[in-house]
């Protein structure tokens, strides 16, 4: 006897096994996860990092390859992807099989991550290493433009960078945050004749100002053990790391016999810029500086979406004159219109045609 024929003749048994089927599914609709595209690639894992200066060919050596040796033996590891670019990025992508615990293979990374670290470039290990769990598409593109041209494209990206990047991270759904831009950061432009001429590398440049522009601790006076009679305990401060461009070119490069001394600026041009220049951001022709949020693996996106606009209304008071946040790219609207498809109530036709 085929299935059909045995709900057929039990007609009350059919009806209950479809009243179940439907309560179940009645229970099961708010803990179903809203996003674009549903999760059917298996959950990813990535590693970004920066070694800035570098080419790609010593990305790859120095970084990429040290980090991809110690993240064998990850329990469901599928396969490894990396890409090593020119501008001294690192993103490694770890993909694991389909039912993995995200949560769980980020731990996993990260702990193994840790035998690697001691054995990278020092300034990459300064720059930090992150471990992040989330959807490879973007959620939403949050653009920042000067309207008034007050602000030049490195204002804006050390503003967002500054004040607007770590609560965004910190909005519940958000996977990765990528900044269209870059801090500020002291530039120092080398001239090679003046340096061939002074018979001096660039090697020379960063060991001079690695050791003058340092944070040294002095210590106290009268600190114990104190000498009988001491009335006095106080704490010499001295001064720490360069903060303008006239410091940095007041560095001293080399003291010659005849008492004349080499400085910075004697050979090199010194300024306050950005930390990095691979981005050239423009809004209908204006200087601009964005972020892209993607969305964290299961992550509800109108929620998530939400919750980045309360931010912005939130931060808008703080913004520079002139500074205005704009969403020009959003998947959400799809999202919800895909929503009102499935919930909409179906309107039978008015008549029939055989």
């Amino acid at each position: 006897m085929s299935l059909s024929r045995f709900f057929i003749d039990r007609p009350i048994l059919a009806w209950v096994v479809a009243l179940i089927i439907m309560l179940i599914g009645i229970m099961s609709i708010p803990s179903l996860p809203i996003s674009r595209y549903p999760t059917i690639a298996p959950p990813s894992v990535t590693i970004s990092a920066a070694y800035p200066g570098a080419s790609a060919k010593t990305v790859e050596d120095s970084v990429t390859q040290i980090i991809e040796q110690n993240m064998t033996g990850l329990d469901g590891l599928l396969y490894m992807n990396s890409t090593s670019d020119n501008v001294g990025n690192v993103n490694i992508t770890l993909t694991f099989t389909s039912g993995t615990d995200p949560d769980t293979a980020q731990v996993q990374a990260q702990n193994k991550l840790q035998l690697a670290t001691p054995l990278l470039p020092q300034i990459v290990q300064q720059q930090g290493i992150s471990v992040t769990k989330s959807n490879s598409s973007f959620l939403m593109v949050v653009g920042f433009v000067s309207t008034d041209g007050s602000m030049s494209s490195s204002d804006i990206g050390d503003f967002i960078a500054t004040n607007v990047l770590d609560p965004l991270n910190r909005v519940s759904g958000v996977g990765t945050v990528q900044l269209f831009g870059s801090k500020y950061a002291m530039r120092i432009w080398l001239d090679p004749d003046k340096l061939a001429s002074y018979a001096l590398t660039p090697t020379d440049i960063n060991t001079a100002v690695t050791a003058q522009n340092a944070q040294i601790s002095i210590g106290q006076l009268g600190d114990v053990p104190a000498v009988p009679g001491q009335q006095i305990n106080a704490t010499v401060t001295a001064l720490g790391r360069f903060q303008t461009p006239e410091q940095f070119r007041a560095i001293v490069l080399r003291s010659n016999p005849d008492g004349s001394v080499l400085h910075l600026g004697d050979v090199a041009r010194v300024e306050l810029g950005s930390a990095d220049y691979s981005y050239t951001v423009r809004y209908n022709g204006r200087l601009a500086s964005g972020i892209a949020v993607t969305l964290a693996t299961g992550a509800n996106a109108l929620n998530t979406a939400a919750g980045v606009e309360a931010l912005l209304k939130e931060l808008r008071p703080t913004f520079p004159p002139g500074l205005e946040a704009i969403v020009p790219y959003d998947t959400t609207p799809y999202v919800r219109v895909s929503i009102e498809e499935v919930v909409k109530p179906y309107s039978k036709p008015s008549c029939w045609y055989f």
